[in-house]
């Protein structure tokens, strides 16, 4: 089943399916991740965050379900890897502005 995901959405889970990712194109330079209990703020912060993710585990992630929650786009996601807790289904709570992710939160 192919998920109808917002352009910046999709870019998102296809960069971090590359490992190497620039998530310059889906993020907003000013945007704002929260996962695991820490907050990155700007695009320099993020891409470090998800570099430093690809460098200390191997996972994918398949996205499963999308719904659109007010003005936030929530999206569960199937993860399998070496991190602790494998497997996990994770929900991406993204907040979108001008067509680029403004707000990701990542919660278990």
């Amino acid at each position: 089943m192919t998920l109808a995901l917002a352009p910046a959405i999709a870019l998102y889970f296809a960069a971090d399916a590359a490992k190497t990712g620039d998530f310059s194109e889906c993020f907003t330079a000013d945007a704002v991740v929260k996962d695991e209990g820490h907050t990155y703020i700007g695009l320099p912060a993020i891409q470090a965050w998800k570099d430093g993710t690809a460098d200390k585990y191997t996972y994918t992630s398949e996205p499963f379900a999308c719904e659109v929650q007010g003005d936030k786009t929530v999206v569960t996601s199937h993860l399998v890897g070496d991190f602790p807790g494998s497997p996990l289904d994770l929900r991406y709570v993204f907040g979108l502005e001008d067509d680029r992710i403004a707000v990701l939160e990542i919660l278990v």
